[in-house]
């Protein structure tokens, strides 16, 4: 059962992480990037990042360009939140996008196929 208190965090987290993307960070490989949710390890020594990527060709451009920034963000993000100590930033890149996509184009194949079977 995750406490009140990481929930909490998390979200915090993701909040502030959209805004310094929006703000600080105008590079343009950041331009169709959201983070998607937040993981904290159960120390809190650990945020797990997960960003979703729309633009299939630029995500390993972009997922790049996240772990070379990722000391900027980790500072930026610091001097936006008060912990007793920033945790470390591992990005992962959230394909359940895709996977949603992948599952809706084949119901609507399965749905094709019925109708034409009913002609």
């Amino acid at each position: 059962m995750k406490s009140f208190r990481k929930e909490r965090l998390e979200s915090l987290i993701k909040e502030e992480m959209s805004l310094i993307m929006l703000q600080k960070l105008k590079d343009p490989a950041f331009g169709f990037a959201t983070i998607t949710s937040v993981k904290l390890s159960k120390d809190f020594k650990i945020a797990k990042i997960y960003v979703s990527v729309y633009e299939k060709e630029k995500r390993e451009e972009t997922m790049s360009k996240f772990d070379e920034m990722n000391s900027v963000i980790r500072m930026e993000l610091a001097q936006r939140i008060r912990f007793r100590f920033v945790p470390k930033i591992v990005f992962y890149l959230d394909e359940s996008g895709d996977y949603a996509e992948k599952i809706e184009n084949l119901l609507k194949q399965i749905k094709e196929n019925d109708r034409e079977k009913k002609f």
